[in-house]
């Protein structure tokens, strides 16, 4: 055979492959292509061809659950912080309560503590115990310490009725005796103040003084008792009685 009948026929023999090879290598690349196009496990949506209608409800549902989630998270956390609002409102009420119930219970313990206060004043002033009235010792003090004992005893006299009598007959001494008259001869002599004879002294002695005659208190309400049973008052006596 000739030679360029050789070559041509070589030649059209690998055109022939070549096309072959070339619409293998086609093949193949669509079938890649095609593969890419398809999702992945991952929810991997390649650009290129465009998206089928199974692809698009498939995101939308995605993007609808996503939405849904984050508004159930906002209406949670607005839920509680509601919830936190009204504990703390409540904490708030309670705290203004306590102290208005403390204010009250402080206000009635000082209320009562007032009266209380002035009970147990009242009390130690009562308790208080009075102080003995002092009187001097002299013929002023005995004269005035008769008349309170009178007074108490419903005894009538005055000071300058007391006085006048008790002048005439001692001289303002307590410690005074007549041993020259009648008496003093019966052996009864009249001694003291106001010159009381002991039987007289005895029968109108006053309880709560001296049995002692020549005392100068008991002496003068011993004689002023006497005077007022026989003459109705110390105070109408104006001699030897």
């Amino acid at each position: 055979m000739p030679k360029n009948i050789l070559n041509r026929a070589r030649s059209r023999q690998l055109t022939k492959h070549h096309k072959i090879a070339v619409a293998g290598v086609a093949a193949l690349g669509t079938a890649a292509l095609a593969f890419s196009a398809a999702p992945s496990n991952a929810d991997t949506v390649t650009t290129g061809a465009p998206a089928t209608t199974a692809q698009v409800a498939a995101t939308g549902t995605v993007l609808q659950n996503v939405k849904g989630t984050v508004t159930d998270q906002l209406a949670a956390k607005n839920i509680k912080l509601d919830t936190l609002a009204a504990q703390k409102k409540a904490a708030d009420a309670a705290v203004v309560k306590k102290a208005a119930v403390d204010a009250a219970v402080k206000k009635a313990a000082q209320e009562r503590a007032v009266p209380a206060a002035a009970g147990r004043s009242a009390q130690r002033l009562e308790m208080q115990p009075v102080a003995a009235k002092t009187y001097a010792n002299n013929l002023d003090g005995w004269i005035r310490q008769s008349l309170d004992i009178m007074k108490a005893k419903h005894i009538p006299g005055s000071y300058s009725g007391l006085h006048r009598n008790i002048m005439r007959e001692s001289s303002g001494n307590p410690q005074a005796i007549n041993n020259w008259d009648i008496n003093a001869v019966n052996g009864i002599p009249s001694k003291g103040l106001l010159q009381v004879i002991p039987p007289t002294f005895q029968a109108y002695h006053v309880p709560g003084t001296s049995w002692n005659i020549y005392d100068p208190v008991a002496n003068i309400t011993a004689a002023a008792n006497y005077a007022a049973h026989r003459y109705g008052s110390i105070d109408n006596v104006n001699s030897a009685y």
